[in-house]
């Protein structure tokens, strides 16, 4: 039996067999310069202050991969489109094998994600593609919403479900509290629950998880794949920048 580590949490090969039981149901204001200043040259503005990085790779040690894959193959087509965070043509690709209901996957986007993607994501350096590995059906059903969402919202709703997760994957009553976030979302009462019936996607989803744990070798979340090398288990966001700052 595969024992969960104290930085990622171990796959369950028999969840899948569980899945199909969940299935049920600002304005601007502008000033306005006083008319005995109209033929005054205005000064120039100053330029803002770059902002302050959020990371320090140079306070950590990248941490050796545990192998690596073929970058090709890893970014073929998935059952599920990729939907990517940043510049898709930015130079490091980063992958990342999650599950909506790992308390670790969970830190790592509270945590170690916004400062990663406030100096590598938004300045065009990496991109991030998170993909789905649900450990529970809970997990599933959380990745099926955030896909119905639409593909404009799907990482808003991923952001919503990680910051929440106390409070739905832990619940009584999980599709309540589902239901809930899926509403701030835009979602209906009856789309929310044509989504989780939906087996075609069900499919794809276990398929994405499939390929992952089959041809990759992630049998923990999270896993990140950084151009092809492999980590598993949650970084700090000084030992990603340093692992980024190796393929750049």
């Amino acid at each position: 039996m595969l024992v969960s580590s104290t930085r990622n949490r171990t796959s369950n090969p028999g969840a899948r067999a569980l899945f199909a039981g969940f299935l049920t149901a600002g304005i601007a204001l502008g000033s306005m310069a006083p008319a005995f200043a109209q033929s005054e040259t205005p000064a120039a503005a100053p330029a803002a202050p770059a902002a302050a990085a959020q990371t320090n790779p140079s306070a950590a040690t990248a941490p050796a991969p545990e192998g690596t894959v073929d970058v090709a193959k890893l970014m073929a087509p998935q059952a599920l489109p990729d939907i990517i965070i940043g510049k898709a043509d930015a130079p490091v690709t980063i992958i990342e094998y999650a599950s909506m209901t790992c308390s670790h996957c969970r830190d790592f986007h509270s945590e170690t994600y916004p400062k990663i993607k406030a100096d590598y994501l938004d300045t065009g350096k990496a991109k991030l593609i998170l993909r789905e590995f649900p450990f529970d059906p809970r997990a599933l059903g959380a990745f099926m919403l955030a896909r119905c969402a639409g593909d404009d919202k799907r990482t808003a709703m991923v952001d919503v479900l990680f910051d929440q997760q106390r409070e739905w994957a832990g619940a009584e009553n999980a599709s309540a509290a589902l239901l809930k976030i899926a509403q701030l979302a835009g979602m209906t009462q009856d789309q929310f629950a044509a989504c989780l019936k939906d087996t075609d996607l069900q499919g794809k989803v276990v398929a994405v998880q499939a390929a992952g744990q089959n041809e990759f070798g992630v049998n923990a979340t999270p896993t990140f794949f950084v151009n092809g090398d492999k980590y598993a288990g949650a970084l700090s966001a000084d030992e990603m920048a340093a692992v980024i700052e190796k393929h750049l």
